[in-house]
């Protein structure tokens, strides 16, 4: 098993903000339910703090308050951008430092992140009725944040 302390508070502050950048970039997907996809990507992580046990590395990561680094996030310009390589370096830590299974686990854990946001709110349609529960820009984006984690930090 994997723990925070296996981690530099920097590593562990890449691990963490991750997460929270694959919600963001679903959300900025699409106009549209901003407080009702925040209030999902919350749910996932009180869900997760809640099934404590499976990944102490995930543990770990739910208990820590999520973040982002907004000097940095400025810097690239790109939330895009910034989402893909903070994944990519978040995975190549995690590759080099965590079990297998903990890997596995984080990545999962992103995904429900990211899908939660893209659920959270139907796209189109008239007062709720008839939209699409994940627009196609949303979609797109939950695609390019499984590639990132099926690419690992190639």
């Amino acid at each position: 098993m994997t723990s925070k302390a296996d981690f530099n508070a920097e590593e562990w502050s890449t691990v963490v903000e991750a997460p929270l950048l694959a919600g963001l970039r679903v959300i900025a997907a699409d106009r549209g339910g901003t407080i009702r996809e925040s209030l999902a990507m919350g749910r996932v992580y009180t869900e997760a703090r809640e099934g404590k046990g499976n990944s102490e590395l995930v543990d770990a990561l739910v208990e820590s308050p999520p973040g982002v680094d907004q000097e940095r996030l400025r810097s690239v310009g790109n939330l895009e951008a910034a989402t893909r390589d903070r994944l990519r370096e978040a995975l190549g830590i995690l590759e080099s430092k965590a079990t297998n299974d903990d890997v596995e686990a984080y990545k999962r854990f992103v995904l429900a992140v990211a899908e939660a946001a893209a659920r959270a709110h139907k796209e189109g349609g008239f007062i709720g009725i008839g939209g699409k529960e994940v627009s196609e820009s949303e979609q797109a984006a939950l695609d390019e944040i499984a590639a990132t984690l099926d690419a690992g930090a190639a």
